[in-house]
């Protein structure tokens, strides 16, 4: 069984997220990147089955993005990913959701799965869209936003949420399966994993190899930030002294803020 997991560079959540004035893109500097926290418990999903199958299961972390997006894959190896595919290409910066989704269905035809694991959305975007996207592009039945998966020969199968209930679904291979922040907890590299990670194949392609026109691409699904300001300074808090009246001016602030 062939396993593909999506997965991606975000900026550390942790860290201020800006974005750049001059070309209104993400800022790639402003701060430390790191590989999404919902790729790392698909990837999970993805080893659980790796573990118990291991000649008979392989797993493959495919992600697109510029250069430093290889952080994120080498990663996926060092946690226990077998190979690594990398879509870079100038042509995709500020890609939409639409694009990404055309790219990466390309990239999964070239590859080849049984099964496409991805998160149910990123931390930086949050649009929850391009798993479908993809599904649709490659004709493939979608179990979303799973709180657990199971992976059988020739099924996958899980829980979602629903309405204030669960709903158990099953779906037959090839299928696309996207996992939410309650599927199972990613597994930390080990000092093996980071090592032989070094000598896992990490492939690196271009719009061309896809069989992708860089020109189509860039002008016809581009994300476009008209416009874009930093967030203003938090103004200083108003400071009560206790002389009495403490009481009454607290009430009448809380009053003021609409916050009772």
């Amino acid at each position: 069984m062939k396993i593909v997991v999506l997965v991606k560079q975000v900026p550390d959540t942790e860290q201020e997220r800006r974005l750049d004035p001059a070309t209104r893109l993400l800022d790639r500097g402003a701060g430390e990147s790191v590989m999404d926290e919902i790729n790392e418990r698909a990837l999970e999903v993805a080893l659980r089955r790796k573990d118990s199958d291991k000649k008979g299961t392989e797993v493959v972390a495919l992600t697109m993005g510029p250069e430093p997006a290889a952080q994120a894959l080498r990663k996926a190896l060092s946690m226990g990913a077998d190979s690594a595919v990398h879509i870079r290409d100038n042509a995709l910066a500020g890609a939409d959701a639409a694009t990404t989704a055309r790219v990466l269905a390309a990239a999964l035809r070239r590859t080849g799965f049984d099964l496409v694991i991805a998160g149910n959305e990123s931390t930086d975007g949050g649009g929850g869209i391009v798993p479908a996207m993809v599904a649709e592009h490659l004709g493939l039945p979608l179990l979303g936003a799973l709180n657990s998966a199971a992976i059988a020969d020739g099924a996958v199968s899980g829980e979602c949420a629903a309405e204030g209930a669960q709903l158990s679904v099953r779906a037959a291979l090839p299928a696309l399966v996207s996992v939410t922040e309650r599927a199972a907890e990613a597994r930390f590299p080990n000092f093996k994993g980071i090592m032989t990670a070094k000598r896992k194949p990490l492939e690196t392609l271009s719009l061309a190899e896809l069989g992708l026109d860089g020109a189509t691409v860039s002008t016809g699904g581009r994300t476009a930030v008209l416009t874009a300001a930093e967030r203003p300074p938090r103004a200083a808090g108003r400071k009560i002294i206790d002389e009495g009246q403490a009481g009454a001016e607290l009430a009448e602030f809380l009053l003021a803020e609409r916050l009772v």
